[in-house]
């Protein structure tokens, strides 16, 4: 798909990070983007700087969302690029030794749930619903309607101790594109997700230096973080070769996560 002045792009965490990145990129591209995120004021600022619209967003409320849509299509019209970076999730072990207690733990149902929801529940009800109003779009060449890139992780395949609910449910995430992309193949509409690796993000970037190099060395080659601009850019190669469909993509320098 080409980028012109008349498409209009969704962004989903786009106050921060990988999100941020994309928005700005496809900006640069000369898209408008609408930035969803729960983050007002940081929000604002990166809708203000991209020439865009912000939208305040929570990926978790479907009353949310589908306001949010609106809003930006109020804006921009339909969007035909939707980038899902957004999530929620809590950490913990499937059984851990509680030492007040004096026994094992086992990680509730109720958080594991907050984290499916968050994750994979979001990551369907953003796709969904973007694919809805991209249906009602006039075809393009080949007759692309739309593209969707979600967020998955190297945990997706890779999960380390503790991180039960986030890897399970970034493999979800992996396991919604291909019958998404063959439900969505009659309309045009091309999905497909990304599984980054250890990225200098902000929340990442808190950690002590030590722990960031310790990070760093442990990627095979190149020997560092990645930049969230190396995320955007393969949206943006997503978006722009319309023979990436159906398509789970690791992004991590060849890294395969340890155990712990």
């Amino acid at each position: 798909m080409q980028i012109t002045p008349e498409t209009a792009a969704v962004v989903t965490g786009a106050a921060s990070g990988l999100g941020r990145a994309t928005a700005e990129a496809l900006a640069a591209a000369g898209a408008k983007v609408a930035v969803f995120d729960v983050n007002v004021e940081t929000g604002e600022e990166v809708a203000k700087a991209i020439g865009g619209i912000f939208c305040n967003v929570d990926i978790t409320s479907e009353e949310s969302v589908v306001a949010g849509f609106a809003r930006a299509r109020a804006a921009h019209g339909q969007e035909r690029i939707t980038v899902h970076c957004a999530m929620t999730s809590r950490r913990g072990k499937t059984l851990a030794f509680d030492k007040e207690a004096g026994a094992l733990k086992r990680l509730s149902t109720e958080d594991y749930e907050y984290g499916v929801q968050g994750i994979l529940v979001a990551s369907y009800r953003i796709a969904s619903l973007s694919a809805l109003g991209m249906a009602t779009l006039e075809p393009l060449e080949d007759g692309e309607r739309g593209v969707i890139t979600l967020t998955a992780s190297v945990a997706a395949m890779d999960a380390q101790i503790g991180q039960v609910t986030y890897g399970s449910a970034k493999a979800g995430v992996n396991g919604l594109v291909l019958p998404l992309a063959r439900d969505l193949m009659d309309l045009g509409i091309r999905v497909n997700s990304i599984m980054p690796g250890i990225f200098a993000t902000p929340l990442m970037l808190g950690a002590k230096q030590n722990v960031l190099d310790s990070l760093a060395a442990s990627v095979p080659f190149p020997k560092r973080l990645g930049k969230p601009e190396e995320f955007a850019s393969l949206v943006l190669e997503f978006v722009r070769n319309g023979y990436f469909n159906g398509q789970a993509i690791r992004l991590d320098g060849a890294i395969r996560m340890a155990p712990r």
